[in-house]
């Protein structure tokens, strides 16, 4: 039995002094109960460091959930978010995506400014350029996520497939996805959804065996590497690996 205070006899100086303390307590409790989750909801840069590979992911698909079921809360655009970020990032995720004007990884997982670190390239390829910039956020920024995000029709995997001479630098686009090609040549079904699938699980693969900094810090809990597939039509994105 909690034993209450006799009002009666407490002077006046203690009673303010007991308000107080209830109140800083009260103010404080539900600060001390929240989640990492709960708290990047409210202070993103404050938190986003320190969310787990998993809560990530649980983030991102939350947003393409709410995105395809067309409910989206446009989160961290506002002009405060911006003077916010004018002090540090702190992305929960690097999103390798394809340069295709239809695939925007902000939009297709509802996020804002500052929640994800961006590089975009033809096929979702990987390269010294794409590799160093991964690099960087892993070892600058801490963020504890990398989502290789291939997607339906993509023209640079169709190229792939095709095989026809391309002029300019275009054919290392498809020299990079050819090996993915040649993967599932065999395989029944659609030629150029099979090659999108296996390109991105080449990519990722590619990733977890030529970065020693990506190793270390995935020997260390601190990384996950995944990729997922967007559709087109529906504008949902399914993990594959």
């Amino acid at each position: 039995m909690v034993e209450v205070p006799n009002l009666g006899k407490m002077s006046r100086r203690k009673l303010i002094l007991l308000s107080g303390a209830s109140a800083i307590a009260a103010s404080l409790t539900p600060q001390l109960l929240k989640s990492p989750m709960a708290i990047a909801e409210t202070n993103p840069q404050a938190a986003f460091s320190n969310l787990t590979p998993d809560q990530s992911i649980k983030k991102l698909m939350d947003g393409n959930q709410r995105y395809f079921q067309h409910k989206r809360i446009f989160p961290d655009q506002s002009p405060a978010r911006v003077t916010e970020l004018a002090k540090g990032q702190h992305p929960f995720a690097i999103v390798l995506g394809c340069a295709d004007s239809r695939v925007s990884p902000e939009l297709l997982f509802d996020q804002g400014l500052g929640n994800l670190f961006d590089i975009r390239v033809a096929g979702n390829i990987i390269n010294d350029a794409v590799l160093g910039s991964i690099e960087y956020a892993i070892l600058e920024l801490k963020t504890p996520l990398i989502f290789v995000l291939g997607h339906e029709r993509c023209g640079a995997v169709t190229a792939a497939v095709n095989g026809k001479s391309l002029p300019g630098k275009i054919g290392t686009l498809v020299a990079a996805i050819k090996p993915a090609v040649d993967q599932v040549k065999n395989q029944p079904g659609d030629k150029v959804d099979n090659a999108v699938r296996a390109n991105i699980k080449m990519s990722v693969n590619k990733l977890k065996s030529t970065s020693s900094i990506l190793s270390e810090a995935m020997k260390s809990g601190k990384l996950k590497i995944v990729g997922g597939r967007y559709d087109l039509d529906t504008g949902k994105v399914d993990m594959i690996t």
